[in-house]
């Protein structure tokens, strides 16, 4: 698997990308190195510690901003608040705990951007496939272990599901 943030410092990347490099986008970049798969809450968070001042929307300007160029990679999975990683440079998918909400990511199980061939095209050009696979982690699959024997049963994904405080990944 690729390392998931890129050995260019938060600067050369940025200006690689023909952007300037302000002190709020390098501390974006850079939490981002340390957070695979942040929302604009998160990265605010990390953020303003290093940059007072830094408004919320100011990240999310630089998220867009970065996502256009490229340098991003904003993912979407069902119920769940847009997500950034800096894993861009390869064809790679998302495993989403349907109880917790964690993400990881997954290599393309065969071949080449697209790894998917669709059966029809229908007049479309596919530039990208985007797969999410849904389960439950390993913490939280081990929670409901320690719960009851009979939570052994698979759980059908809700795709507006978000993790409520006191569930089952809190416990642990």
């Amino acid at each position: 698997m690729p390392a998931v943030a890129p050995e260019l410092p938060a600067e050369g990347a940025i200006r690689g990308a023909g952007l300037r490099a302000t002190d709020s986008r390098r501390a974006v970049y850079d939490a981002l190195r340390g957070m695979p798969h942040a929302t604009a809450d998160l990265v605010f968070a990390a953020v303003v510690e290093s940059v007072p001042g830094t408004s919320l929307q100011s990240i999310y300007n630089a998220l867009g901003d970065f996502t256009r160029a490229g340098l991003v990679r904003r993912i979407e999975p069902a119920g769940h608040p847009g997500m950034y990683e800096l894993r861009v440079d390869d064809n790679h998918h998302h495993l989403v705990c349907a109880i917790c909400g964690a993400v990881e990511d997954v290599d393309c199980a065969v071949g080449a951007a697209p790894c998917l061939t669709p059966s029809e095209t229908r007049g479309f050009v596919v530039d990208e496939a985007e797969v999410v696979y849904w389960g439950r982690c390993a913490t939280c699959v081990a929670a409901e272990a320690s719960l009851s024997p009979a939570l052994h049963t698979p759980i059908i994904r809700n795709p507006v599901h978000t993790p409520q405080k006191g569930s089952a990944h809190d416990r642990v």
